[in-house]
């Protein structure tokens, strides 16, 4: 018999605990039952949960097993920190017309929903984090020519009341090329993402609810995502 999703485990905190603790290959593998058990498979089986509710809130929007899961391997190639693996989980439910890839790649899967649980705290919200300067320089082209739209969701009362504000990570100091300062959009030009999220308490991530919890945020966020993905040329589906 197939296993329902019962929430993420108590154990995969413990798991993340440890492993942020004895971050090397050692460690690791001498815990990867616990990974797989406790963290990896209840991932996947929730990835399964959100794709089936994605099909009645934006249908254009899919989780895979094989994809929407984060790599637990950091990429250490340009890091001067070493440490192998993640401390943290995630999950990525993206385009189904675009690369499920996330910030500056070439296959970039434009804007979605994110999931993130760690020791230290757990969230959940949706946009296009880092996009390339092609999409970057498509997104600008939008809101000059439909400001008003995408001031409409962002700054509606609930937007505002469930996710706060943008998320001003790496935001230029200066205004880019091209884009002037009296501008009726120019306080979105300075951006470099678009996001927003909202903290998600620890008895939403060990429920078995958890599935229907993502889902009403990623319903309140889905008008960005769209409107988002629509600059980019990725368009809103009706069904699946």
């Amino acid at each position: 018999m197939e296993q329902e999703f019962q929430g993420i485990p108590r154990g995969a905190l413990t798991f993340l605990r440890g492993l942020a603790k004895n971050n090397r290959k050692e460690w690791f593998e001498e815990h990867r039952a616990d990974y797989e058990s406790k963290l990896r498979q209840p991932m996947l089986m929730l990835v399964d949960e959100i794709d089936a509710r994605l099909a009645s809130i934006a249908p254009e929007i899919i989780g895979s097993r094989r994809k929407s899961m984060f790599r637990i391997h950091r990429d250490i190639r340009f890091s001067k920190d070493k440490s192998p693996y993640k401390a943290h989980a995630a999950c990525w439910f993206y385009h189904r017309d675009a690369g499920s890839g996330v910030g500056g790649d070439a296959a970039h899967g434009g804007a979605g929903f994110y999931f993130h649980f760690a020791p230290e705290g757990s969230c959940c919200g949706g946009g296009i984090w880092m996009p390339p300067r092609p999409a970057l320089q498509r997104i600008r082209q939008s809101l000059v020519e439909d400001c008003d739209g995408f001031e409409e969701i962002v700054l509606s009362r609930s937007f505002k009341r469930r996710f706060g504000a943008l998320s001003e990570e790496a935001m230029l100091v200066r205004m880019p090329r091209g884009f002037s300062d009296d501008s009726p959009c120019a306080r979105w030009m300075r951006y470099q993402s678009f996001t927003a999220g909202a903290e998600l308490k620890i008895g939403d991530l060990h429920s078995a609810s958890l599935p229907d919890t993502l889902a009403r945020h990623f319903s309140a966020i889905a008008p960005m995502v769209r409107w988002l993905n629509d600059s980019l040329g990725l368009k809103e589906s009706a069904e699946r």
